[in-house]
């Protein structure tokens, strides 16, 4: 009975993780699309591309965590790294700057 807890209590969306993802969507044009990423145990990622093409994330306990948030979340759109979800990506030059780290600048 133990594990059936833990279980529910690591799929249950997480309040912070809700409020952080539904000010990302309001932030960036009133919605966005997320794809929930395996960080093996460091949790997962909730990569968020809003509508305006900006890049964000989230870090949640697990996969199953982060898949409750995204369906907790009205505004957002689950998806895939498909072909229509990394064409929503606009990344500007400051961002890749950050993302190359110290050789790039």
């Amino acid at each position: 009975m133990a594990a059936e807890n833990d279980t529910e209590q690591s799929t249950a969306p997480e309040p912070k993780a809700i409020a952080r993802v539904k000010a990302f969507a309001a932030g960036h044009g009133g919605s966005a699309r997320a794809v929930v990423e395996n960080l093996g145990q460091a949790g997962a990622r909730i990569v968020l591309i809003g509508e305006d093409g900006a890049l964000g994330d989230v870090l949640v306990a697990g996969v199953a965590a982060g898949e409750a948030v995204v369906e907790a979340v009205e505004q957002v759109t689950a998806g895939e790294w498909d072909g229509d979800t990394t064409a929503a990506l606009q990344i500007g030059p400051a961002h890749r700057r950050k993302m190359a780290g110290p050789r790039a600048r």
